[in-house]
């Protein structure tokens, strides 16, 4: 029965393809417009059946972008090798690293000696952690930063669940991506299309005041508060009535004892995982009105050659080189160690990137994008919740900062013919650009703790398509109330 209906999803995704192609017509100036639509609809068919593997599915775009004319197949094959890829490749060998030498356990049991032994105060905990670290550097970065501890506090945790000990794994790992991700909305430079923002509504309106502060007084309040609700979700769908941790309240302090005091190894792998952190909070300018602040890649004579996957990779060069006490003649880390690398799940990232660059390259953002323009005659109201929906479902398969790369000139023109406050609209699909948590390859954070196979298909898509609605229902209200 299972087999028959695998098979009748995998012949269930392109039966629509097709039949998208043949008989609709999205702009009839340019098919690859209804073309890009088919495939994405095939891609998300497969997606949430997991009729065939992940990793099989994201080899589709290489086939088929090409053969349906929409771009050459070396340009999509590069988009499998982006630099984000990197920052993941290089974050992961740094987690490797804390794994091998133990720290990630000694990481775990302070965190737990703090937060106490409830599943429901540990998922909280571990949340408010990852969303105040997102304030201030990458949400993917932030995520391969906890990786090794949220995965340590599972492993460690395991034993002690009377049942259902994967819900628990679930939840602690959903709550450290989307945590991140929501992180980002709070400060301007807390992920990329909110710098966008501030570069595009300065160089439109230089008139205009808007710094640090005013957008951190909207959008800490509007994270914190989607933080909350994204906790209480978690909480009711995988904790609640269902995990319950049998430990005494000293439990995890004697753990912790019998580790002993810190050695050579996890000493040095501290220091490279601080260094990193701290070269990847001071990487960037931050250019605001009342606060200058110029980053470490102005050291060098190109630094706009300079990204978070550098940092990443630099750390992980670092493991390879220094010698380890222990382990004599070897280094902290070494090729073996790597080889768990989970490369289905780099595979599964590129095809994010390759569907995003598919959308621009055939039209289909465009498109999107362009459909706001029926919100011309509403209230501001449904013109804001309109502009929301519309964004989410475009970073739901397109980059974030894309996403809002292409709407924010939209935002600008809508904005001239209503004459409205620029803000009213520019705002809410900048927080918009930053929803997606329906699936794996929505954002990067997704897609990394996805690949640890400790999470149902289905359960993401239940709960990404809740947390998508309350984000649109939040933002617009929020950003109504406020701003209108």
């Amino acid at each position: 029965m299972r087999l028959s209906r695998r098979n009748l999803f995998k012949l269930l995704g392109p039966a629509l393809a097709l039949f998208i192609c043949a008989f609709t017509d999205l702009d009839p100036v340019n098919p690859k417009v209804t073309y890009m639509a088919a495939l994405t609809v095939w891609m998300c068919v497969w997606w949430f059946s997991e009729a065939v593997s992940l990793a099989v599915t994201a080899l589709v775009p290489v086939l088929m972008l090409p053969l349906l004319g929409i771009s050459e197949v070396k340009q999509v094959a590069q988009q499998y090798t982006d630099s984000i890829i990197f920052l993941f490749i290089g974050g992961f060998m740094l987690a490797f690293a804390i794994e091998k030498w133990n720290l990630h356990k000694r990481i775990a049991f302070r965190i737990l000696t703090l937060v106490g032994t409830k599943a429901s105060t540990i998922l909280f905990g571990m949340m408010l952690t990852s969303f105040l670290i997102s304030n201030w550097i990458s949400n993917t970065a932030t995520t391969v930063m906890l990786f090794s501890a949220v995965y340590a506090l599972i492993h460690e945790t395991r034993d002690y669940i009377e049942k259902h000990s994967g819900k628990f794994a679930a939840a602690m790992l959903l709550g450290l991506a989307f945590s991140a991700t929501i992180g980002g909305m709070a400060t301007p430079v807390g992920t990329p299309p909110n710098m966008y923002f501030f570069k595009a509504f300065h160089e439109a309106f230089p008139e205009k005041e808007l710094n640090f502060v005013t957008w951190s007084a909207i959008g800490f309040p509007l994270s914190f508060t989607f933080l909350l609700c994204c906790y209480f979700i978690l909480n009711l769908y995988f904790i609640q009535g269902k995990v319950k941790l049998k430990m005494n309240a000293g439990y995890f302090k004697e753990e912790l004892r019998k580790l002993g005091p810190m050695s050579y190894e996890e000493r040095t792998v501290f220091g490279i995982s601080i260094l990193a952190i701290l070269l990847w909070l001071t990487r960037a300018d931050i250019n605001f009105e009342s606060f200058q602040y110029k980053g470490w890649n102005h050291l060098f004579p190109y630094p706009n050659y300079f990204d978070d996957s550098l940092v990443a990779l630099m750390a992980a060069l670092a493991l390879f080189l220094i010698p380890s006490t222990q382990d004599k003649g070897k280094s902290l880390l070494e090729w073996e160690d790597a080889k768990k690398i989970r490369y289905d799940i780099i595979l599964m990232f590129g095809s994010g990137f390759a569907l995003a660059y598919g959308f621009e390259k055939s039209g289909l953002s465009h498109w999107l994008a362009g459909s706001l323009q029926v919100f011309k005659a509403v209230s501001p109201f449904l013109l804001i919740l309109g502009i929301c929906v519309v964004v989410t479902i475009i970073s739901e398969f397109a980059s974030n900062i894309a996403s809002i790369q292409l709407v924010i000139p939209i935002m600008l023109a809508l904005h001239k013919e209503l004459e409205v406050d620029p803000l009213l609209l520019m705002m809410p699909a900048t927080f918009a650009a930053s929803l997606g948590f329906m699936l794996p390859v929505a954002t990067a954070a997704n897609t990394i703790v996805f690949g640890t196979k400790e999470i149902e298909m289905r359960d993401m898509l239940r709960v990404g398509i809740v947390l998508d609605t309350i984000g649109i229902l939040l933002i617009s209200t929020w950003c109504y109330f406020y701003l209108a």
